[in-house]
């Protein structure tokens, strides 16, 4: 073999560099291909700007066909639930995002059952997600789980409604909540401060949990640690949404135009929308990280206490070939199958155990 046959594998490291250093890149790549995945609800009263203040974050229109319900047809209209999913890819970087909206919610005059709907969907994509983990193919799941709420509050009122008390006390245990003051615009500075203290005073009496905002680490740069303390003053967020642009100043800004001056959507002055934004995007991670460690963990936890989760949906392959004969790869899923279904009912049987010796 001639030696011009034979390239050299040059490495442009420095004597002595194993390249562990070069393992996050790894993951970043990794991570890029993949894409990421993130469902948001938005839970409100009608006409507080859920859907605008949605798309004003992610600058689209995740709502292109909606059709809005009149008077006659509100007046008969129960709480359903509506998942919008958008594919969102910014320089290279893929974003599935599904909003669940919540329509009908606190409309009727009768509220008392509202967030029976909402708690049940909860449950459903927590069960769902069980079963896809505990099936064979557990290659390719689809996460649905709310990873985070936006609970909007009226400006109007004084504080919160007992339907808000109620709905964070159902939920806080099961989902990420982050209060939102609608429509800020309404209210002037001080009234602004003065209803945040008072929603984060009836939170605190009623033992309410809402999403913490994860603390610091000491060796993080400044910036950083500045940014996460105005973020936790900025909570309640007080916000208003836009999706027209205006020039101001020479140049174009989101907003709302009032015959006394512009409302800039995306000037901190004005309002908490950027503040928001940076919120969700900068602890997107820990928000699906304290769902799946925190939230899911704790409904997992109560389903096998009553019991195994129920078995997923039977196999729709044959088991014999054309031939007739009975193929390995067959054979190994049925033993697999079997495994599966002996270690849910030995799970079982040690949670009922424990729960006999509590």
């Amino acid at each position: 073999m001639s030696s011009d046959s034979i390239k050299n594998f040059s490495s442009l490291e420095t004597p002595g560099y194993v390249g562990f250093a070069n393992l996050p890149n790894q993951v970043h790549r990794k991570s890029v291909k993949k894409g990421f995945e993130f469902t948001l609800m938005v839970v409100g009263e009608s006409g507080l700007g859920k859907s605008t203040l949605v798309n004003s974050l992610f600058l689209t229109d995740l709502y292109p066909e909606r059709v809005i319900p009149d008077v006659t047809e509100k007046a008969t209209q129960t709480v359903k639930l509506d998942a919008s999913t958008v594919e969102i890819e910014e320089r290279g970087v893929k974003l599935r995002l599904t909003v669940v909206d919540t329509p009908g919610y606190g409309d009727a005059i009768d509220n008392t059952d509202s967030f029976t709907a909402i708690l049940r969907y909860i449950d459903e994509q927590f069960e769902r997600f069980l079963r896809d983990e505990s099936g064979l193919n557990r290659r390719n799941i689809v996460d649905n789980r709310i990873h985070c709420c936006f609970y909007f509050i009226s400006p109007f009122g004084h504080g919160l409604k007992p339907l808000d008390i109620e709905f964070m006390k159902q939920l806080h245990h099961k989902v990420n909540i982050v209060p939102v003051i609608a429509k800020a615009d309404v209210l002037t500075k001080k009234e602004v401060q003065r209803l945040k203290q008072r929603v984060l005073d009836e939170i605190a009496e009623n033992g309410i949990k809402i999403y913490p905002l994860p603390e610091c680490d000491s060796d993080e740069d400044e910036e950083y640690k500045e940014q996460v303390r105005q973020l936790k003053q900025a909570v309640p967020f007080a916000v208003c949404g836009a999706n027209t642009l205006l020039e101001v100043r020479g140049r174009k800004v989101r907003g709302r135009l009032y015959p006394w001056g512009v409302v800039e959507v995306e000037n901190p002055e004005h309002c908490d929308f950027i503040k928001l934004r940076t919120m969700l995007i900068t602890h997107m991670q820990d928000l699906q990280e304290v769902t799946q460690e925190v939230h899911y963990e704790n409904y997992r936890s109560e389903r096998l206490a009553k019991g195994a989760p129920a078995p997923p949906p039977k196999r729709t392959t044959t088991l014999e070939d054309k031939s007739g004969a009975f193929t390995e790869k067959d054979r190994m899923l049925q033993e697999k199958e079997a495994e599966l279904k002996r270690m849910q009912e030995m799970l079982a049987a040690m949670q009922a155990q424990i729960q006999q010796q509590q």
